[in-house]
Formats: structure tokens, C-alpha cells, sequence
């Protein structure tokens, strides 16, 4: 298998990306090219492990992100790390049955010449579309996918008592649920996700810029949905999904607090759920909580009582002395400044815990 790195910072591996992105059946959307720039800084570098060979490809986006912009690094220090973009990531594979040994051994080679001391993956929920892995995977936390290939009574079936009741409360009270492929009401979205992030006291992660929903407008057409949720002409609720050629990802939302007695929500997900169906989807990810089993959690959990799937993560070390190395200047640079520093139990790479 040939391995190849593609940088999107130039134009004809941008396209080769895009090409054998567009080659793959699935095409999720979390292997876009333009998906992952949507979270890099500018100091990160955006590329793609391709592989490719006798009818088999492997499809790796990944964020390289340079030690050196850490305050507790040198600013000259020319190691790296690797990262997928937030989300449900790769390796991703298809076609040819191959044992992608090569693949790896090519990939550690990279990294070794790139300097790149590790590389964490955040995986897809469906192993069929991922490359045989070289390291051992780790359960994170149950997720919720909807399944939706049995139609629009199965579906209900599987809902909790509370959400076909709120559904209806929603119908009653003359809420309606409006497609929007295009961001038309992008405004709307806005202004209530941020409303929403508020009320949450959410971290300061998740309070994206305007320019971060333009860009998906703009750069990911037919990769994204909104959906609104509308009563006398007013938006009181709205969801961006992500859309791929089969399944269709919850990503951002929101809801004006005043309308929570209407329910909006729970006919907005019902409403993306029926029209995924509509669109011959296979599945509908919801995700899952802040942590396991939480409130969150159990809210999504209430619209497929059967769908908890396991999100798994894959690590690498390719450098463990510099691992080690970068964990004790984190901690050294902690101490001159009077604090201590241990990495978190389970964070991974230790040295950013």
C-alpha cells in the first residue's frame, strides 16, 4: 500500500484529498478536508495519511499541533503531536480487503521523521469503517445512535413515553419543524445557540465565532443541515447536523428557554429523525453526554432505548522518550511558577492533561 501525506495548505494535495474522500461511498463528513480546518489554530498544521493500494484505501485526517506554541515549551522546540478533529474520526477504510500493516509501518515512519511524539484518535462508532487498528482501542463513554432503517413506526416504537408525549404537546401547540440546507436562518441559529451556551454556562470551547458556522455554509454544501423549529413564525429551537451519505450527526443546538413548556426540542429531533428517514439515512447519532450516563445522556437515551454504542478512542506513542521528556518540562514549568502540576488520570497525551 502507498502511503502518502497531504498537507491542505497546497492546492493539489487538497485535492488529492477531496478526491479520494469523494471515492469513498460513505464520505463522512469528519474525513473532509474542510472539516478539519474548522478546527485548527493557526499555528496547527491540517494533513491526511492516505494510503492507497491493490483497491484498498485508508483515510487519516489528523491536526498536527506544533509543542512549541505550549507557554511551557521552548519556542523553538520542533516536536509535534497528532490529533483528529473533534468528533468521530479515522483511520477510515474501505474497499480491498488488506491488513494495513504497511500502512502503519509507513505511518510510524512518518512520524518519526515529522517528530511527531504521539498521535490520539477519536474513532467512528462503526468499526466496519475503520482500518485494522496496531494499538489497542479504550471505551470512553456510551453514545446514542438512532437507528432508522425500519421507517418512521419503528422509530416511535423505540422513543420513550415522555418523548411521543412531548412530541404531541409540540403538534398541539402548533410548532412545525423547517429543513434549511442552505443556512438561510443562520441568524437564528446563531442567536439561540449562544442563548443555550449561555444559560449552560458552557466552556469557552464551545462558544465558536460567527466565522466558524460561516465556513461550514460555505466550505461543507450538502455536508450540513439546520433545523428549526417554528411557532407563529418565530425560531425557538434549531439543530446543526452533520450529514454523510448514510447517517446524519447531531453537532450543535439550541432552545429559547421561554418555549421549553411547548416541547420544541423533542419534535425537532423527531422531525430530523423523519426526514433522514425521507432521505434514505441509516442512522441518526445523537452522541452522548458531558459524562456517562448523565443527564444529557439520558435525554438522547429516551430516543432509542436500544441504541447505546461504545465511543472508543486509539492512542500512539511514537516517541516515548520525548513523551516522558515533555510531561517533566510541563511539570518543571509548573514549579517555577509555585504550582504543581501531575498529569490527569486518563488524559492522554499526559504532557496536555
Amino acid at each position: 500500500m502507498q502511503f502518502r501525506l497531504l498537507d491542505v495548505r497546497f492546492a493539489a494535495d487538497r485535492k488529492a484529498w477531496e478526491d479520494a474522500w469523494a471515492r469513498w461511498p460513505a464520505r463522512e463528513v469528519a474525513a473532509h478536508p474542510e472539516y478539519a480546518r474548522l478546527f485548527a489554530r493557526t499555528c496547527d498544521r491540517v494533513v491526511c495519511a492516505l494510503g492507497e493500494g491493490d483497491g484498498a484505501f485508508v483515510l487519516f485526517p489528523l491536526i498536527l499541533r506544533p509543542i512549541s506554541a505550549e507557554p511551557w515549551a521552548g519556542p523553538r522546540d520542533g516536536r509535534w503531536d497528532a490529533v483528529t478533529p473533534y468528533g468521530y474520526g479515522g483511520p477510515f477504510a474501505w474497499g480491498a480487503s488488506d491488513d494495513h500493516a504497511r500502512y502503519w509501518e509507513a505511518y510510524e515512519d512518518w512520524c518519526r521523521g515529522a517528530r511527531i511524539v504521539s498521535t490520539f484518535a477519536r474513532l467512528s462508532l462503526f468499526p466496519d469503517q475503520l482500518a485494522r487498528l496496531p494499538v489497542r482501542t479504550e471505551d470512553r463513554a456510551p453514545n446514542v445512535v438512532v437507528p432508522l432503517e425500519g421507517g418512521e413506526e419503528a422509530l416511535r416504537r423505540e422513543y420513550q413515553g415522555k418523548v411521543r408525549r412531548w412530541v404531541r404537546v409540540a403538534e398541539r401547540a402548533g410548532l412545525h419543524v423547517e429543513p434549511d440546507l442552505e443556512g438561510a436562518r443562520l441568524d437564528d441559529f446563531v442567536r439561540i445557540y449562544r442563548h443555550t451556551m449561555e444559560r449552560n454556562g458552557a466552556d469557552a470551547w464551545y462558544f465558536f465565532p460567527r466565522e466558524f458556522f460561516d465556513a461550514i455554509v460555505e466550505r461543507l454544501r450538502g455536508q450540513f443541515a439546520f433545523f428549526h423549529a417554528i411557532t407563529r413564525g418565530e425560531v425557538v429551537s434549531s439543530d446543526l447536523v452533520l450529514l454523510s451519505a448514510e447517517n446524519v450527526y447531531y453537532f450543535l443546538g439550541g432552545t429559547v428557554q421561554a418555549a421549553f413548556p411547548l416541547g420544541p426540542n423533542y419534535l425537532l429531533k423527531d422531525g430530523i429523525a423523519r426526514w433522514a428517514i425521507a432521505h434514505g439515512k441509516r442512522r441518526y447519532v445523537l452522541g452522548g453526554g458531558h459524562e456517562p450516563y448523565d443527564s444529557l445522556y439520558r435525554y438522547k437515551r429516551a430516543y432509542a432505548r436500544k441504541g447505546e454504542v461504545p465511543f472508543r478512542v486509539a492512542t500512539w506513542v511514537h516517541d516515548e522518550s520525548a513523551y516522558a521528556e515533555l510531561a517533566r518540562e510541563r511539570a518543571a514549568f509548573a514549579a517555577r511558577g509555585a504550582t504543581a502540576w501531575s498529569p490527569r488520570p486518563g488524559f492522554f497525551p499526559a504532557y496536555r492533561g
